[in-house]
């Protein structure tokens, strides 16, 4: 007698191939339009770069597609946004290096405008730009590589609509840590004090705080993990010396090694500053993630599971996760019981389920793709080069 193999049951259930493939369809219209005008800029690509924005295109609209196909969420977003992550190393790395000779930044850089805009230095020019009418970062306005202009519309933007959400859709660093919390298979480090979720509250107001006094971006300066993986500072003097060591420390710390003991997103959970400040916006966002109190079991697996401690024991009694939740879609994946839900504000829980995921995944998606298109098919851009010219350059 045959033995029947029990799958558990998920929150979106498949979807017939046909459907998810007409669903995608307006997925693959807008990053194709999205791809050709950040990368190609309307002019007729060299063959190398055609062939690399045709792998991008492919690439996220097979995903996109599986995400549909399968009804998980996580499981393929997770995947792009690790990718994103790894070729934003690239990317950033010989862009600099075109623009500006070096990786490493000067002086005379920081007065000329050549540093790529930021958003972690959101926060810090908000109060200085009220008080002075200046942007307190040594980037440019409208040009070149991450113009101030451009990111500022990109992130009011994704605030109105997804909120936190940013950082798990958007945010090109979230997928270092992401990637090492999911190097292991069983988490060596399993509790957390729940006090810690207030760490990033603490350092986001010293840093706004100091940044208006001192008319600096001081988390760049001192605190930024990812320092260590984009442009830094010259090594010139013992102080650079040491902001050098702190950049390296916390990079290494936050995450490398401690999501990889927790299985958590440390750094983004438990100590970036724009992180808190971005959770403010998940109060005016239309879409939420929800709990059915009908349907939930208290089992707890959602709280063991969420990446950035954005459920706890007084979630599944109120039906909704901390204001830090980013909407990745973990404890979505994750729940045996289908309770969990993406929502939109106003409408009843529980119903609809399919079409307010669908609403949601689209603007996401679409800022996955306006964040991480261009620096993807860059990334591949530059390894071809290498491959066939030996250099990235």
């Amino acid at each position: 007698m045959a033995t029947q193999v029990k799958t558990r049951p998920q929150t979106y259930p498949p979807l017939k191939s046909g459907k998810a493939l007409l669903l995608t369809l307006p997925m693959a219209l807008l990053t194709a339009f999205l791809l050709l005008g950040n990368v190609m800029g309307g002019g007729a690509p060299e063959p190398l770069l055609a062939v690399s924005v045709i792998l991008t295109w492919l690439l996220f609209n097979s995903l996109f597609f599986l995400m549909l196909k399968t009804g998980k969420t996580h499981r393929y977003r997770a995947a792009l946004f690790i990718i994103l992550a790894l070729a934003m190393i690239v990317t950033f790395a010989t862009v600099i290096r075109s623009e500006r000779g070096n990786i490493a930044l000067s002086e005379a850089d920081m007065i000329q405008g050549k540093t790529p805009f930021c958003h972690l230095v959101i926060p810090m020019t908000l109060i200085p730009a009220l008080l002075t009418r200046t942007i307190i970062f040594p980037g440019s306005l409208l040009t070149g590589f991450a113009s101030i202009a451009s990111m500022f519309v990109i992130w009011i933007g994704t605030s109105l609509v997804l909120g936190r959400g940013w950082c798990s859709w958007g945010c090109f660093y979230g997928g270092y840590d992401e990637a090492c919390s999911l190097l292991a298979k069983k988490p060596r480090i399993k509790k957390i004090d729940a006090r810690w979720r207030y760490l990033p509250y603490a350092v986001l107001l010293a840093i706004v705080l100091l940044s208006a006094v001192t008319l600096s971006p001081t988390y760049c300066e001192w605190l930024c993990p990812f320092k260590a993986v984009t442009e830094y500072s010259a090594v010139t003097d013992v102080v650079t010396l040491i902001q050098t060591g702190i950049f390296i420390s916390l990079f290494v710390g936050l995450v490398v090694v401690l999501p990889f003991l927790t299985k958590r997103r440390v750094q983004c959970g438990l100590f970036c500053p724009f992180g808190a400040f971005q959770s403010f916006t998940n109060r005016v966002t239309i879409f939420d993630v929800r709990i059915d109190p009908a349907k939930c079991s208290q089992c707890g697996l959602c709280v063991r599971t969420c990446p950035t401690f954005s459920l706890d024991a007084g979630s599944l009694q109120t039906g909704r996760p901390l204001t830090t939740c980013t909407k990745c879609g973990q404890c979505i994946d994750a729940c045996p019981k289908q309770a969990i839900t993406y929502h939109i504000k106003g409408t009843a829980v529980g119903q609809r389920l399919n079409t307010a995921r669908l609403l949601f995944l689209y603007p996401a998606f679409v800022l996955l793709a306006t964040m991480g298109g261009g620096i993807i098919a860059t990334a591949i851009y530059r390894l071809l080069k290498l491959v066939t010219t030996g250099s990235m350059l």
